[in-house]
């Protein structure tokens, strides 16, 4: 092991001499080295792309034909009032009076300027006695679900390979549904249910998985609904004719 003697002396003080290893110099080498990468690591990982606020944004080299930013233009700081963080209307119960028998309703940036860049929205679930919020996702948000009247069979499905995760939810009670995956809330109860939920997007969207499957304009070619839901021909027919748009 090398060693190395380097003279230092401060004001006023005896010179002296400071021995130092050569152990102890590679220690200090390997050091910066560590501290540079965590550096360079840090750069990188604040570098990522921003998360989509819609289902796709395309780009285009001439920006007087675009229409759309990822998210929505800002207006003007010295525009701005107390209204454009404001909403009414969450008191009011959704209609239930539909074939599922619930209705959600949604407070995101299309009804609330105010929550542009937040990453927040909120909803209002209604459920008649026995009313589905069907098996859904959001592509763009987790949801977090608290139960204000009733009680609510709720549960997520995983990514392969498809674990069921359910629970029985009653007033008071809070569930998570993690981002992009099947998720669904059933009123087992005899009499109307209520819940609010809380989405980590300021557009979360909704896909609704028998709508989107059976339902899509233009429709899906049957042949492959056959094949992927083991499905009799006339049973995807009869569904398709079932969820296709009004």
């Amino acid at each position: 092991m090398e060693k190395f003697l380097i003279p230092h002396s401060t004001k006023n003080s005896i010179p002296y001499k400071i021995e130092i290893t050569s152990s102890n110099m590679m220690k200090g080498v390997s050091f910066l080295v560590t501290l540079a990468i965590l550096a360079l690591a840090s750069s990188i990982a604040s570098a990522y792309d921003p998360s989509p606020l819609q289902d796709f944004c395309v780009a285009i080299n001439d920006i007087k034909s675009g229409v759309f930013v990822n998210g929505k233009f800002c207006k003007d700081p010295a525009m701005v009032s107390a209204n454009d963080f404001f909403f009414s209307g969450l008191n009011i119960p959704g209609n239930t009076g539909n074939k599922v028998g619930s209705n959600v309703t949604l407070v995101n940036v299309d009804r609330l300027a105010g929550l542009n860049t937040l990453g927040i929205s909120l909803a209002r679930l209604d459920f008649a006695p026995y009313g589905l919020n069907p098996p859904h996702t959001h592509p763009r948000g987790t949801e977090l679900l608290v139960v204000i009247e009733g009680t609510l069979l709720v549960g997520f499905v995983t990514s392969n390979p498809n674990k069921l995760f359910t629970k029985v939810l009653n007033k008071g009670d809070v569930f998570v549904f993690p981002i992009g995956l099947i998720h669904f809330q059933f009123n087992i109860g005899e009499t109307a249910a209520l819940a609010f939920a809380g989405l980590s997007s300021q557009n979360p969207g909704v896909i609704t998985i028998a709508n989107a499957v059976f339902g899509s304009v233009p429709p899906i070619n049957p042949d492959v609904l056959i094949k992927a839901f083991q499905l009799d021909k006339n049973v995807v027919e009869y569904l398709q004719k079932a969820f296709a748009p009004n």
